[in-house]
Order: C-alpha cells, then sequence, then structure tokens
C-alpha cells in the first residue's frame, strides 16, 4: 500500500522521483547533485514509512527504493501541486499528471518505463533473447518463463542477461511480469526472476 501524496513534503516526493528515475540504489552524495539534499529528517521520515532502504557502501550511505515507495511513486504522478510550490515545481506536476495520462492508456506502471540501463551490454544479446524466445513460445505472444529462456542461453552471464532483459521491458512490443499466482514458484522460478524496477518478473512475452 502507498503513502497519500499529501503526507510527504515537497522535498521528500522529489527525492522518491529521483530514485524512482534512477531505478538503482543511490550513494547519498550523488543524490544531492541528481535532485534536492535529503536532510536526515527527511530520510529518518521516509525509512520510518518505509518508503526507502537505506544501507552503507564504501562508508557512504546508499538510499533504494522500496516496493511501498514505488508504489507510493505512481501515486505521486498524476497527484495535484503541493502547497505553496514555485513556477518550476508547478510545470513539474503538469508534466506529472501528462505522464499519469499516458500511463493509463498504455496499462503500464511506473517500473516498466523508469529502469537502470547498461548502455554497454551488447546489443546482440537481445537478438538471441528473441531468437530463444521465438523457440520456446507457443505462438507469439504467449508467455515464456525465465527458467526455460535462461537454459536456452547457457552461454550470456547472468548480468548480461539481465541487463539486455531490464533494456528490452522498455520496448514497445516485449513484457516482463511476475507470475501472478505466487504460491505456484518454485525455487528455480524465483532464482531465474529478472528484478525490474524492485519487481522480480517471472514471464516473458514478445508479439511479432
Amino acid at each position: 500500500m502507498s503513502v497519500a501524496p499529501d503526507e510527504l513534503t515537497g522535498t521528500q516526493q522529489a527525492v522518491l522521483l529521483v530514485l524512482m528515475s534512477e531505478a538503482r540504489a543511490v550513494r547519498n552524495p550523488e543524490l544531492a547533485v541528481l535532485g534536492p539534499e535529503l536532510r536526515k529528517r527527511d530520510r529518518d521520515e521516509l525509512v520510518r514509512k518505509g518508503l526507502i532502504e537505506v544501507t552503507t557502501e564504501n562508508r557512504a550511505m546508499v538510499l533504494e527504493l522500496t516496493d511501498r515507495g514505488w508504489a507510493t511513486c505512481a501515486a505521486i504522478i498524476g497527484a495535484d501541486v503541493p502547497p505553496r510550490s514555485q513556477g518550476q515545481g508547478r510545470a513539474l506536476y503538469t508534466v506529472l499528471r501528462a505522464l499519469r495520462r499516458y500511463f493509463d492508456r498504455s496499462d503500464l506502471a511506473p517500473a516498466d518505463v523508469f529502469v537502470a540501463v547498461d548502455d554497454t551490454v551488447d546489443v546482440d544479446v537481445e537478438a538471441q533473447v528473441r531468437a530463444a524466445y521465438v523457440r520456446l513460445a507457443a505462438r507469439s505472444g504467449g508467455w515464456v518463463d525465465l527458467v526455460r529462456l535462461r537454459a536456452e542461453l547457457p552461454e550470456i552471464s547472468r548480468h548480461e542477461l539481465d541487463e539486455a532483459l531490464t533494456r528490452m521491458q522498455r520496448a514497445p512490443d516485449v513484457t516482463l511480469i511476475p507470475e501472478e499466482n505466487q504460491k505456484t514458484l518454485t525455487p528455480e522460478d524465483h532464482a531465474a526472476a529478472v528484478v525490474i524496477g524492485n519487481q522480480a518478473r517471472h514471464l516473458m512475452a514478445i508479439e511479432s
């Protein structure tokens, strides 16, 4: 369940939106460059509300959205302009409302759009994934579980395949979703899942 946007200050909302846009763990010094400085009081409040996780890496704090944080970002997109917002802030929320209309029209969640992508991934990996999907799918647009997909591509490393799947999720013909009935998941399913936007995806479909 998300937190209502009006329970958060403008700074707290902005920090969540930055973390959503980056879709990865962000070091605290970097956060101050990407968006507003996150002071201890606001950081503690976001942690208390279960919206971010804070860990330490090389003596620097690292922040990342939780599932509840992602849900709250979805609620912020399209929310009313916070009180006392100035010109740039009002413009941001106008853009976010337009983004909400696009999400609703396309049946998308923020995690489907905001993904961390390694641009160094060889585009040939995507071609191999698409070829493997064709071999495995019963029909165009049919679901293929990632256990079988990974087994079909043993020569591709876990990192390379995860990066390729994350990048492909942004393509209009590709869909990666969680298994709806989580009780049916095996340990192999959990291990084969790719995490996109802090959500484990187990099934893939490609429309031809």
